[in-house]
């Protein structure tokens, strides 16, 4: 059984992004970049069902500039068997990522496509999605559980009212979820094993895949600072402020 991640270059969730002075864009000159959270925690799943004897391949995937192979080591390095990067210097939106995944699953037939619910540096939560629906397989979203048995996977994944289990035809789309496990330290030792492991470069453009976008940025600009607190003296002076000030009550 073939298993394939995919996997985003996103600013690392320890930065603090700044907007560029123009407003056209968050300025990432020079700041740390990672493996997108979510992702990590797909590849986690990846490998634990290899270990499992579930699966017999890991192939990471990501798709972007040449800087987006840091990622794909990681992820080699975390137990992923090979990688590809589809490599492009376009700007990809969810769309368009979903088609040239769709393009590599086709030459690829994986039994298996396990991607993070969403990024966080979009926040979109649509390329599983758009995936499934490309590529006509059934999909699990935001799961905190992956069991595979037999043609089958049964996942239970969070939703509004709690958690629901759902069992789904193979091959299919999985979009892991915060709790589905916890992505294990990378050693020294295996990152450096993962230079030996094959990384497949290939142009985006090879695919034939349409991925321009429909959308553009007219701006981009930082949430309003929030005003200091204020230290009252008791219930009585907040239930004024409240009423008369703020018009709450």
């Amino acid at each position: 059984m073939k298993c394939l991640v995919a996997v985003k270059r996103v600013v690392d969730y320890n930065v603090k992004v700044q907007v560029k002075s123009d407003q056209s864009d968050v300025d990432i000159a020079s700041v740390k970049m990672s493996m997108n959270p979510f992702d990590e925690i797909a590849v986690e799943q990846a490998v634990r069902l290899k270990e499992a004897g579930i699966v017999t391949e890991v192939l990471a995937v990501s798709c972007g500039s040449v800087a987006s192979q840091d990622v794909l080591r990681t992820a080699l390095a975390m137990g992923a068997d090979r990688a590809v990067l589809l490599q492009t210097d376009e700007s990809l939106q969810p769309l368009a990522v979903a088609k040239l995944l769709k393009a590599l699953a086709d030459r690829e037939k994986p039994d298996l496509v396990l991607v993070g619910k969403q990024a966080i540096d979009n926040d979109c939560n649509q390329t599983g999605q758009m995936l499934a629906a490309l590529a006509d397989w059934p999909q699990a979203s935001f799961a905190s559980e992956v069991q595979i048995e037999g043609g089958c996977v049964r996942v239970k994944r969070e939703v509004d009212a709690g958690l629901e289990t759902v069992e789904l035809d193979l091959p299919a789309v999985v979009t892991a979820d915060l709790r589905l496990n916890e992505p294990r330290y990378v050693t020294l030792p295996n990152i450096m094993k993962a230079k030996k492991k094959p990384l497949d470069v290939v142009p985006a453009a090879e695919l034939d895949v349409d991925i321009r976008s429909g959308l553009s940025v007219l701006r981009v600009a930082e949430p309003p600072k929030r005003s200091g607190g204020v230290k009252l003296p008791d219930i009585a002076a907040l239930l004024d402020k409240l009423r008369h000030e703020a018009k709450v009550i």
